[in-house]
């Protein structure tokens, strides 16, 4: 039988209960501490997927960025004037004026430049007498660089004036280099020189394209890019020294006064001078000029040794101070007058006789030759020789103040012209007969007839 439960048994303590549940629930592990050697985990990157815009069903229009209108400022009032106003006291000291010659020294000194350019004569006379003028002084200025070789300068004169071209024969050292470009100097005149060397190039002479870009798009087109061809006097120093496609780059320009490169035509400016320079002692390493290319110079130009004298001056003057600037004597415009004056020049008819008749003995198998010249010659003059005799003879006859060529002139020309268009064959040279022994020859029987 159950016994009632006692009013005084024990109840048990509220914080023991609690205490029990606590013992009873799982406890917490705490965390362990972080070892610093121990790697972190890795974990996936999260992928954030941008939520994509709604479609635009409507046109849409471009409106023109306007900038932000700026608030307007009310301008303050200008507040009044306590101080008092000073007037303007009347000026009372005038400067002094400059006089002229202080002008003139703080006005700095102008470069050379060439002298104004002259007013050409409408008679041909006057002109003539202004050549001879102009010729005198450019052998005057050419004289404080070039010591001796008056008929070297004369030739080379002429060879300008008469719109031609010249090849200078000589052994190195006789200033052939410095006096083509102290002709160029003094004639104010653009003036390039062309090393010739066995690897240059046609393209080296004439020009070549290039790509360049246009600058329009990101577009590339061909651009010329000019030779040293492109002047007005222009020196082939030792042109035997490249080969002969080298060589030929000069035949159009040297003719026509143009080049062509990848079909288009390039004009050159007048007026266009060349003249080239030729060692006539070393063979080895050298490409003679081929016949067409020696037929477009006008003249032969034998630069030869000084005399005693004038090598004595070369001692002395030369080893000195540095050679002096020379001073400009003609511009281009007043050098193309006086070759169309050259032009004008009258030549009596006996003169044509004469040129026609020496250049028709020159040719072995004409009727005109003599018997000495069949045995000695194996190619004649053509007839660029014939019009270089009458140009030259006008030239110098034009130079040196006389309004008429004579018969002197045409035979002071005649070496110049005929001895490299004149080609010997193996007995003369085996026997030393040169071709300047032939045209001397000629001349002596020419002038008998005449």
């Amino acid at each position: 039988m159950n016994e009632p439960p006692s009013p005084f048994a024990e109840i048990p303590d509220a914080d023991d209960s609690v205490q029990n549940a606590s013992l009873s629930a799982p406890q917490p592990v705490p965390p362990k501490p972080l070892d610093p050697f121990r790697p972190k985990e890795i974990t996936a990157p999260v992928k954030i997927i941008p939520p994509q815009p709604a479609k635009i069903t409507q046109p849409i229009s471009y409106k023109e960025e306007t900038k932000a209108d700026a608030p307007i400022v009310t301008p303050e009032p200008p507040k009044p004037v306590t101080a008092p106003i000073a007037k303007p006291k009347p000026a009372t000291e005038v400067p002094s004026p400059v006089s002229q010659s202080e002008s003139e020294k703080e006005e700095p000194e102008a470069p050379s430049k060439p002298q104004t350019k002259r007013s050409f004569p409408e008679d041909d006379k006057e002109a003539i007498d202004q050549l001879g003028e102009v010729y005198a002084k450019m052998k005057t200025e050419l004289g404080k660089v070039i010591i001796g070789q008056e008929d070297v300068i004369e030739q080379l004169c002429i060879c300008l004036f008469a719109r031609g071209h010249g090849l200078l024969m000589g052994v190195p050292g006789l200033a052939k280099t410095l006096l083509v470009s102290s002709v160029a100097e003094t004639l104010d005149l653009s003036f390039n020189r062309i090393q010739f060397t066995p690897d240059l190039m046609p393209a080296d002479i004439s020009g070549t394209d290039i790509i360049q870009d246009n600058g329009q798009g990101g577009k590339r087109e061909f651009e010329f890019v000019k030779g040293p061809v492109f002047s007005n006097i222009v020196l082939a120093d030792e042109i035997n020294r490249a080969p002969a496609k080298t060589q030929s780059a000069m035949l159009e320009a040297m003719q026509e006064r143009h080049v062509t490169v990848l079909g288009r035509t390039y004009q050159l400016d007048a007026p266009f001078f060349v003249l080239a320079t030729q060692n006539p002692v070393e063979q080895e390493g050298t490409y003679p000029l081929p016949e067409a290319q020696l037929d477009r110079f006008m003249f032969l130009i034998e630069v030869d040794y000084p005399t005693e004298d004038e090598e004595r001056r070369i001692a002395r003057e030369t080893t000195g101070l540095d050679k002096t600037d020379l001073k400009p004597i003609l511009t281009g415009e007043e050098v193309l007058d006086y070759q169309s004056l050259v032009r004008r020049v009258p030549v009596p008819d006996h003169i044509y006789d004469y040129a026609v008749d020496i250049v028709r003995r020159t040719r072995p198998d004409g009727p005109d030759a003599p018997e000495w010249i069949k045995e000695y010659v194996g190619w004649g003059a053509g007839p660029r020789a014939v019009q270089y005799l009458i140009l030259g003879c006008k030239a110098r006859a034009a130079l040196r103040g006389t309004y008429m060529a004579s018969l002197e002139d045409i035979e002071a020309v005649a070496q110049p012209v005929l001895s490299h268009r004149v080609l010997t064959n193996f007995a003369a040279e085996s026997q030393g007969m040169t071709a300047k022994k032939i045209v001397a020859r000629l001349v002596e029987e020419m002038r008998e007839d005449f």
